[in-house]
């Protein structure tokens, strides 16, 4: 979220995001960014505590990486996961978040092998556990990044997002968004079709 990757902002995941969907709902779109470079989701919690977070329709959140990094373990990363996101839906009154998985970190080449392989597995190993969980949630989309395969759409670093990257990662998100309102749409409607009279 932090942009990582590339120079300008306008090129990262969340400029990115509010365009598409401004295109797609054909209204504007406002919207407000919470990151920091280098956290795991233990320490996002924090972060969001010291700003003051504005009204919101839906949370996208982009974790995981640094959880990875840092070999949180698979029950701290889903607890902290679903921590973040309570908070976050209460406070901002959110209809529903879209969370992106785990980058295919076995294929990052900034990381010399077998360290690469070891990133990986332990990213997948995560990215199960978060899939899990979002499965038995109605109000959450889970994105995979597992599409991320092509080495050359990396920043320079061979780690982060390039422009490409984020281009695509961003079309899913917004295609996450807008299933997960049409659902809720559809859920509204039966709702008030079974409604007596």
């Amino acid at each position: 979220m932090a942009g990582v990757g590339v120079s300008e902002q306008a090129a990262a995941l969340p400029c990115q995001v509010a365009s598409l969907l401004a295109q797609r709902l054909g209204r504007s779109i406002r919207w407000q960014l919470v990151a920091k470079s280098g956290i795991d989701t233990g320490h996002v919690l924090n972060l969001v505590n010291e700003h003051e977070l504005q009204p919101a329709d839906v949370l996208i959140t982009a974790l995981g990486t640094n959880d990875v990094l840092s070999q949180r373990s698979s029950r701290q990363f889903v607890a902290s996961y679903q921590a973040l996101i309570d908070e976050f839906l209460r406070r901002v009154g959110a209809r529903c978040a879209v969370v992106s998985g785990l980058p295919p970190l076995h294929l990052c080449p900034a990381a010399p092998q077998p360290l690469r392989w070891y990133l990986g597995r332990y990213a997948h190993s995560l990215d199960a556990h978060l899939r899990r969980w979002i499965g038995t949630q109605q109000r959450i989309a889970y994105i995979s990044l597992q599409w991320a395969t092509n080495p050359q759409d990396l920043a320079t670093d061979g780690f982060h997002p390039g422009e490409r990257l984020y281009a695509g990662w961003a079309e899913r998100v917004v295609e996450g968004i807008a299933q997960l309102i049409l659902s809720q749409e559809r859920g509204s409607r039966a709702e008030e079709g079974h409604r007596p009279d």
